[in-house]
């Protein structure tokens, strides 16, 4: 297991986390199973916007006793009181809420507490004018949550409750049919929602990251909106190659499926290169760098994608990127321009010019 540290926090947090959406479907015994071989095989970041509220107990008999080793995110919106998942905005059913899944998970403080699924601004608006944010501030001052976060499918509203200077830590519908454009939370342009992982990224806002598999549609050869299937473990690094990303969450509902989320370190580069969506890439997108490095290796040693991540997050204000960016072992200053990476790009970037871009950019700072 690989871990990223949430700059604003400082936790140390596996880059594969599990969600628990479908847990419940392995029942009480499978799903202790099924939760702790996650957490021997190294991940310490669990999701809590259940599917229903018989996972929580699952939890409570799986982690209690390593549960100062782990993380959850426990939603503030999310509602157990009839037993599956429901969405409320109402201050008294949430305190109920919470309450009981604490009881259920035999722990006594929330790591990331999150203000759950705000995905129109009226939303959030209820949500604070109900009392709830407030209740959620008050639990984090008595030292019951420890961090805030927030959940959501939409750009427009993240970036207005991003104003409000509150989360630490998003959780965002991120993968790459919903990135350019197709599927049921595809919210905000192709740009809109790069400029999202920028601004994360520049701010030390972890990501993490619900429906990496576009509710399976991507891992289908029929549904899938580039023509062929994706497979989990390509899903997975696009996803961990955006800026800003701490954590991929993906369902599991055995402890084999467990394994087989696992076996995402062991698979060779090949197996992860998904420049596939290459053939279904929008006008909006084309033309531009997706730091995938399908173009390397670079004849000069360059990391190409790497050097173009340092430099689109830099010019968003990312004081650090051009810090990380002088610390490359070659720089765009090693550039021989021989044209090797322009011809392999599958998404059009003319990158011999671009490094042009980047070495005039960094010699002027």
């Amino acid at each position: 297991m690989k871990y990223r540290v949430n700059r604003r926090t400082g936790d140390r947090i596996s880059e594969i986390g599990l969600g628990t959406s479908y847990l419940y479907e392995a029942g009480h015994d499978e799903g202790v199973r099924t939760v702790r071989r996650a957490y021997d095989g190294g991940i310490n970041y669990y999701d809590l916007a259940a599917g229903d509220g018989s996972t929580f107990p699952i939890f409570g008999d799986a982690l209690s006793d390593v549960r100062k080793d782990v993380f959850y995110q426990i939603h503030f919106g999310a509602d157990y009181t009839k037993g599956e998942y429901g969405w409320t905005l109402d201050l008294q059913k949430i305190k109920d809420s919470v309450a009981w899944q604490l009881d259920q998970l035999k722990t006594d403080y929330i790591d990331y507490g999150f203000i759950h699924c705000q995905d129109e601004s009226e939303d959030w608006h209820t949500y604070v004018k109900n009392g709830v944010l407030d209740y959620i501030l008050s639990l984090k001052k008595e030292g019951i949550v420890r961090h805030i976060g927030l959940s959501s499918h939409t750009p427009e509203v993240i970036r207005e409750i991003l104003a409000e200077g509150i989360p630490d830590q998003l959780m965002f519908s991120l993968n790459p049919s919903y990135d350019y454009g197709k599927g049921e939370y595809a919210h905000g342009g192709t740009d809109e929602r790069a400029e999202l992982y920028r601004r994360c990224e520049a701010e030390g806002i972890g990501i993490t990251v619900m429906k990496p598999f576009g509710g399976g549609t991507l891992l289908s050869d029929s549904l899938s909106p580039f023509g062929k299937a994706l497979t989990p473990y390509q899903c997975i690094r696009y996803a961990l190659d955006k800026p800003g990303v701490l954590c991929v969450l993906p369902g599991a509902r055995s402890a084999e499926e467990v394994d087989t989320l696992l076996a995402y370190y062991e698979q060779p580069e090949e197996a992860l290169d998904y420049t596939v969506i290459s053939t279904f890439t929008p006008a909006s997108a084309a033309g531009r760098c997706v730091y995938c490095n399908h173009c390397c290796p670079c004849p000069a040693g360059l990391d190409v994608g790497l050097i173009n991540k340092y430099y689109d997050l830099a010019k968003a204000g990312d004081a650090m990127a051009a810090e990380h960016y002088y610390s490359l072992e070659h720089t765009a200053e090693d550039c021989v321009s021989c044209g090797h990476c322009d011809s392999r790009c599958p998404f059009g970037v003319k990158q011999s010019a671009r490094m042009e871009e980047i070495r005039t950019y960094f010699r002027n700072r």
